[in-house]
């Protein structure tokens, strides 16, 4: 930003120059006030071109295309007048860096900052391209980062859709490393080409680095990489890294569409993800620069005669840039085409036709605007007239202003002292997942999911955090009534649309305690009573009956239920073989009633209380940690057989079409009712299984080395390998439609969404809290319900 010089105009229609922003061959842009104190950057034809008809004309059309996308994400066109004798266009300033100086000052951004920035320039997108535009240029130095939210700037080398206007025989418009694969080829494009570059913006801004290429790198070099080499996205995080792949899609027809975009990325809606989005230190360099801006007045220097006279600029606060002259460089007014930064690339050597929009010139409304009813003081009753205030006063205070200016993007003065909100913030949410602490979870607006595209994971509806000694072993406990239950202590029962705690119930449950439900009844045993098991109305928390086996009966565990009963450990204290070696028992309980169905002792050989288990039909399995697995007879408790098994054995059972299923070095099915194998699968070179599950027919198993399997339960036959994941190796899989949901840990743990029917990956998501716990999720509904250790999280089963 340079001082005015003599051959500068002082005025341009109704704006009063206060600095240069930038010059180059086409022309000049300065920065600019409204009469109403509207800060705005004025760009300006030079003469020798105004006296072109068809550069004129070129000018009259890019006015239009600034007027056609203003929007919330991209500018709005405060004045133009194309038929003056030197044309000018004056858009609104932002107060804030382009993308390019932000990396560089600053480096890579982190995550939830990309997140915001992709929802923001996809919503810009659904601007452009609702005006019936492509814009052509999407590049880091054309996004604008303001407090509220991205800017898309510079449609200089827009056009329509049709492509009927601003085309040039075997010209190539565009950015190296940035335009899609048919814009450097030449071809003809559509919107999904500025999705490509939204992706490489993408990855800039998450790497620090360009993905087809950076630092002395060629133009040829670039639009080749473009067109035929891989992009690289060693850097992007893990839950942006689908969409970026998606975005970069070589063929435009996998490319996912903006509103896709936003709707996965925000959907309560793109103003949510834009609190506190910025980092720190760039929000703090923000709201000093726009001090400092808000602060300028028009030089005192010579005027010509009839020139309105202005006060000389006032001294500058403490804190703000070097002099009221020399803002932050590159703040607010990037280089555009033409005015003094690099050209759009030719690719072959043609510059770009038409003319670029003004550095900084694309904000949003009402930056540096009184509110209606205010004089250009900012309070009832100052003078309005532009002349009268500059030459009573140059008192509109900075405080006063910034308060004003920053004012639009959500209230951003705290009473009382009018800082502006940023500078007393870290800029990194606590809860990198949902953008809130925890303690005041963001509630769902409606009940309406769409289908993120693919790559991009949907965020949480909700994230609740339980008790320190909760604990979420178990998969959380999904019931009627659209209620949920976590193990711990207190038990606590959460509302599944809304996460709130709709009762809870200290020193009833041990934290780590297995929960069962049935027929609106919860059971789990008495931790302040040994020996007892209790049935709990699952609406109210409130005991329904309580079961003992015997004066010198004590149930130790609950294992599974069926329809009929609860199945519990228990310790027989009247047969020992010392003072402290009990033999133990496996005992069936009404869950109706609460009575003792039948009480089978366990062989001393497999007395350890640490026992898993599950049923199918008739067959009660389970598992103890001395590596036996038992099956009994649910109707009498006989046992059928008992066997020792490998000590890779994960204790929890899986049953299905009448087959055991025991993981290991090798997958192996073995008959429920004889304990003989049925048939074996072997890992193909990797280094075995974890538990597997079986839903409709379908084994859906994990390997040691993180690979996901699909077998047919009757053929035993691989359907699908999925090994496009980088999560652990997932314990627990629920199915909602067509998608396989996968949770992993807790080691790298998240979960991991699969098409079910292909095994393709259609994203990943993680909260990157290392809780030490597996990773746990089930459906209620239309939400996956989500556990990491005492972190709850509720997302849409889309």
């Amino acid at each position: 930003m340079e001082t005015l010089q003599p051959d500068d105009p002082v005025e341009l229609g109704t704006y009063r120059l206060l600095r240069r922003l930038g010059a180059g061959g086409m022309g000049r842009v300065y920065l600019a006030r409204s009469p109403g104190g509207r800060t705005v950057a004025v760009k300006v034809v030079r003469p020798d071109l105004a006296a072109d008809g068809d550069f004129r004309d070129r000018f009259r059309h890019e006015v239009e295309i600034a007027k056609a996308v203003s929007g919330r994400f991209t500018a709005p066109v405060v004045d133009a007048d194309p038929d003056a004798p030197l044309p000018w266009l004056a858009t609104s300033y932002v107060l804030g860096p382009d993308l390019t100086d932000v990396v560089a000052a600053h480096g890579a951004l982190p995550e939830h900052t990309v997140r915001a920035l992709a929802a923001g320039l996809a919503a810009a997108l659904q601007e452009v391209h609702a005006a019936g535009l492509i814009h052509r240029d999407m590049k880091p130095s054309n996004v604008l980062l303001a407090a509220d939210g991205p800017r898309v700037i510079d449609f200089g080398i827009a056009r329509a859709v049709d492509g009927s206007r601003m085309t040039q025989t075997g010209v190539v418009v565009g950015s190296p490393g940035y335009m899609s694969p048919e814009q450097a080829l030449g071809e003809n494009i559509g919107t999904a080409s500025d999705v490509f570059s939204l992706g490489a913006v993408l990855a800039f801004a998450a790497t620090g680095r360009g993905t087809f290429g950076h630092g002395a790198a060629s133009h040829a070099s670039l639009l080749y990489q473009v067109v035929h080499g891989d992009p690289d996205v060693d850097g992007v995080p893990q839950q942006l890294l689908g969409l970026v792949r998606a975005c970069l899609a070589k063929d435009p027809a996998h490319r996912p569409v903006p509103a896709d975009i936003v709707a996965a990325l925000a959907p309560q809606g793109v103003e949510g993800v834009l609190s506190d989005w910025l980092p720190s230190a760039v929000a703090s360099t923000i709201a000093t620069h726009a001090a400092g801006i808000l602060d300028l007045e028009a030089p005192q220097r010579p005027q010509p005669t009839g020139a309105a006279s202005f006060g000389p600029a006032p001294a500058m606060p403490e804190g703000a840039p070097q002099s009221p002259g020399t803002p932050t460089p590159g703040y607010g007014y990037p280089q555009a085409p033409g005015y003094g930064g690099a050209p759009a690339a030719a690719a072959q050597g043609t510059p770009a036709p038409g003319y670029a929009t003004p550095p900084g010139g694309l904000p949003a409304p009402g930056y540096g605007t009184p509110p209606p009813g205010h004089g250009a003081q900012g309070h009832p009753g100052a003078p309005g007239p532009a002349s009268t205030v500059a030459t009573t006063s140059t008192a509109l205070s900075r405080r006063r202003v910034l308060g004003l200016a920053l004012g639009g993007a959500a209230a951003v003065a705290l009473a009382g002292g009018g800082t502006a909100w940023w500078l007393s913030r870290d800029g990194d949410t606590e809860d990198g997942a949902t953008g809130t602490n925890g303690a005041g979870s963001a509630r769902p607006a409606g009940e309406n999911f769409t289908t993120p595209p693919a790559g991009v994971a949907p965020q949480p509806l909700w994230h609740e955090t339980a008790a320190e000694d909760s604990t979420t072993t178990d998969v959380p406990l999904l019931i009627h009534d659209g209620l949920f239950l976590i193990s711990g202590d207190p038990l606590v029962a959460y509302d599944v649309k809304t996460g709130e705690a709709r009762w809870s119930k200290p020193d009833v449950c041990a934290p780590g305690s297995p929960l069962l439900f049935h027929d609106g009844k919860v059971f789990l045993t008495d931790s302040g009573v040994d020996g007892v098991l209790v049935a709990r109305d699952v609406k109210t928390g409130k005991e329904v009956w309580r079961s003992r086996l015997g004066k010198k009966l004590g149930i130790e565990s609950t294992i599974a239920i069926d329809d009929k009963n609860v199945y519990v450990t228990a310790t027989d204290y009247a047969q020992a073989r010392s003072a402290t070696d009990y033999r133990t028992a496996i005992a069936a309980i009404s869950h109706s009633t609460g009575k003792k169905v039948w009480l089978q002792h366990r062989d001393w050989g497999t007395r350890d209380y640490d026992v898993q288990g599950t049923v199918s039909g008739k067959h009660l399995v389970y598992a103890d940690s001395n590596q036996n697995l038992t099956v009994r007879d649910t109707a009498t408790g006989d046992q059928l057989w008992t066997q020792r098994i490998g000590d890779d054995w994960a204790w929890q059972p899986t049953v299905a079409n009448g087959l055991v299923f025991l993981p290991g070095e090798k997958l192996t099915a073995v008959d429920a009712e004889t304990g003989r194998t049925r048939w074996t699968l072997s890992p193909e070179g990797r280094r075995g299984f974890n538990n597997p599950a079986v839903i409709d027919g379908v084994l859906y198993i994990s390997d040691y080395d993180r690979g996901i399997w699909a077998v047919d339960v009757k053929t035993h036959r691989r359907i699908w390998l999925c090994e496009d994941q980088n999560r652990g190796g997932p314990g627990t899989f629920v199915r909602a439609g067509t998608t396989l949901y996968c949770a992993a840990g807790p080691l790298s743990g998240g979960v991991i969404a699969l098409e079910a029917k292909t095994g393709t990956v259609r994203w990943t998501w993680t909260d990157d809290k290392d809780s030490g716990a597996p990773w746990q999720i089930a459906t209620a509904g239309n939400r996956l319900l989500v556990t990491n250790g005492p972190e709850i999280y509720a997302m849409p089963a889309v």
